[in-house]
């Protein structure tokens, strides 16, 4: 899996690149594209710019675990583990067990 670090690392490498370089260009818009697809980064900021400013919160947010939390099925972080582990929570037709499986938009 990819850390936040190593995104940043890689969009730091990237912008040190010329603006018209095919690596750049190819490179810099697949981790974009896949920081968007995982509901990590909006779309109006799809700019290497702005992967610098992530946080790991940002990619914690789209756990879940989380996420199940935040929509209210469960009241509280340890009951979502809980549901989540327990089989009663379902991501389409899909049931999942592991509890930081990122979750797309």
């Amino acid at each position: 899996k990819y850390t936040p670090a190593k995104i940043r690392k890689a969009a730091r490498e990237l912008l040190t690149l010329e603006d018209k370089d095919p690596r750049r260009l190819f490179e810099g818009n697949a981790i974009l594209r896949r920081l968007v697809r995982s509901g990590v980064l909006d779309e109006n900021r799809m700019k290497l710019d702005y992967v610098l400013g992530l946080k790991t919160e940002d990619f914690l947010e789209r756990r879940l675990q989380t996420q199940v939390f935040i929509l209210g099925l469960a009241k509280s972080i340890h009951l979502a583990r809980v549901l989540i582990r327990q089989m009663h929570i379902s991501v389409r037709i899909l049931v999942l067990i592991i509890l930081t499986n990122i979750v797309r938009v």
